[in-house]
């Protein structure tokens, strides 16, 4: 974790805009390079991964951190090598635009707040009451509700300023779902999406956008990939688990649900971890995932984007656990290497 706070802000900015192209120099990049764009929620790791995949020979990654919808868009205008979404892409589509999906590595989303006088990482909040607050019930830090789930806490007089994400965002679609699955008003009012019809707030670009967003406003509330709140030193509340423990954000909780999910009974391997059970498990944890074409044009570009999977598969752990993520498990990345072998072009696999 970083200790001056905009210095993290803009390394977290910096890896989830883009690594080295803009989208007009796509193109002109290098047959051994890698392109890809999508979800600002793998954003760091990916290009991480990328920096140490170029030193060993690789070639370069170009991601371009631009959310999960418009990464999906840039797949299937087969503008870049690959595509990048935290949200699962229904199997129609999927099959409609011959995709395959596979999962890429796993992350928790976290609240950050910025109340002033307050411990953020000592408050306590309950799903519903997050939900509350991003339905505009809850306006104030110093309300009934929130008063009584910490007491002995002196909240200001503060009015609530929550941020959400202003593009398709996974992220979003990842923080809704929790909250409809705790809240059935929120479900019926707000519902689950990569964007939603939100009652409150103001919207910004991005996980560091919302970061910046609430890093900046007194009262703020907002949600991010947990990389994003440590890099940029942010106070996360504990939240209410399944269990009705409250849990602060830790990789052991992170891990406590990713252990629970059902890899081999799930769709496209869009496994859920949202609100799992068990004392110490965090509530919003999922995987992000990657979209390819099953039909490359180009075999050459589809394998390399393989071969950097898969080393970050073999070799991408420590840089994982360094960003707070959680790798797949090693089943669960001889399951997508299986996978892999549904892409062909002319007949022949690219997988090999």
């Amino acid at each position: 974790m970083l200790n001056q706070l905009t210095k993290g802000l803009g390394r977290a900015v910096r890896a989830a805009t883009v690594a080295t192209v803009l989208v007009g120099g796509i193109a002109a990049a290098h047959a051994q390079d890698i392109t890809g764009a999508g979800a600002t929620f793998p954003a760091p790791i990916y290009t991480k991964w990328g920096e140490q995949f170029k030193a060993t020979g690789g070639g370069a990654l170009n991601y371009q951190g631009v959310g999960s919808g418009a990464g999906v868009t840039q797949i299937i205008n087969r503008t870049v090598d690959f595509g990048a979404s935290d949200t699962p892409v229904a199997s129609e589509r999927l099959a409609s635009n011959n995709l395959l999906q596979f999962p890429a590595v796993i992350g928790a989303v976290v609240v950050v707040v910025n109340i002033p006088g307050v411990d953020g990482n000592a408050l306590k909040l309950t799903g519903p009451v997050v939900a509350d607050i991003y339905q505009g019930r809850i306006r104030m830090w110093n309300a009934k509700e929130i008063k009584d789930l910490n007491p002995g806490v002196t909240l200001p007089a503060v009015a609530i300023a929550p941020a959400y994400r202003a593009d398709s965002s996974g992220t979003t679609n990842i923080f809704t779902s929790y909250l409809a699955a705790v809240s059935l008003p929120f479900q019926t009012n707000i519902g689950t999406a990569n964007s939603v019809p939100w009652k409150t707030g103001v919207g910004a670009p991005g996980n560091a956008g919302v970061a910046a967003a609430v890093k900046n406003t007194k009262g703020g509330i907002g949600y991010v990939e947990y990389a994003y709140a440590t890099e940029n030193g942010m106070q996360s509340p504990q939240l209410e688990n399944r269990a009705k423990k409250f849990v602060k954000p830790t990789m052991a909780g992170f891990n406590a649900a990713a252990s629970q999910a059902n890899w081999a009974g799930a769709a496209n391997m869009a496994a859920s971890m949202i609100n799992m059970s068990g004392d110490t498990t965090w509530p919003i944890v999922s995987a992000t995932y990657v979209l390819v074409p099953k039909n490359p044009s180009d075999p050459a570009r589809a394998a390399n984007v393989l071969k950097f999977f898969d080393w970050a598969f073999k070799s991408g752990g420590p840089a994982a656990d360094q960003l707070h993520y959680i790798a797949l498990p090693k089943t669960v990345q001889d399951q997508v290497r299986t996978k892999w072998k549904a892409i062909s072009a002319n007949g022949t696999p690219v997988w090999k």
